[in-house]
């Protein structure tokens, strides 16, 4: 599988990415803690209703700069992570992971970690204090980000706090 830079032309491909996924367990923030709760429910894929808007931020992201990389099984895009450019943090001194992403099928397999490593490496070449990460509060999702070294985000950005208050804000200090 190989890695490698998307051209603009190559920002829709994320939408062939089979998100799916069974959720047993989200984490609540309470009281300055992740609090493990049940909460089983099934994550179909892409909400229809929300590509089109998502597509316009994804490319208007790529207009500033922002960087996406994608791994390839043969022609088939089945990972993806997007470093924003734009700074985030009260000191504007982090960038933000927007999208990691690996299809179903392929999960398991090192491609995550391939990836998280890839917007780290992006991360500190633009010379950022920290890689911020606004992440789902499923289990799988917020564990992912735990494992590699994430931890709760001391000063969550007001403006992605406000845009996802329900998401588990995470650093990665660089």
């Amino acid at each position: 599988m190989d890695m490698r830079a998307l051209g603009r032309d190559e920002v829709e491909l994320i939408w062939t990415i089979d998100r799916s996924e069974t959720h047993h367990h989200v984490y609540r923030l309470r009281d300055g803690r992740l609090v493990r709760e049940p909460n089983y429910f099934e994550a179909p894929g892409w909400r229809q209703e929300s590509i089109s808007a998502e597509t316009q931020k994804l490319l208007a992201c790529f207009d500033r700069g922002g960087s996406f990389l994608g791994v390839f099984d043969g022609e088939a895009l089945v990972g993806i992570a997007v470093v924003e450019s734009a700074r985030v943090g009260l000191a504007r001194d982090q960038v933000q992971l927007a999208y990691l992403y690996v299809s179903r099928a392929y999960r398991g397999s090192g491609i995550g970690t391939r990836l998280f490593d890839s917007a780290l490496a992006i991360a500190r070449a633009e010379g950022a204090n920290a890689l911020y990460v606004s992440s789902t509060p499923t289990e799988n999702t917020v564990d992912f980000y735990l494992a590699r070294g994430c931890a709760l985000a001391p000063e969550p950005d007001p403006r992605l706090l406000a845009a996802e208050p329900d998401d588990i804000h995470l650093i990665y200090p660089l």
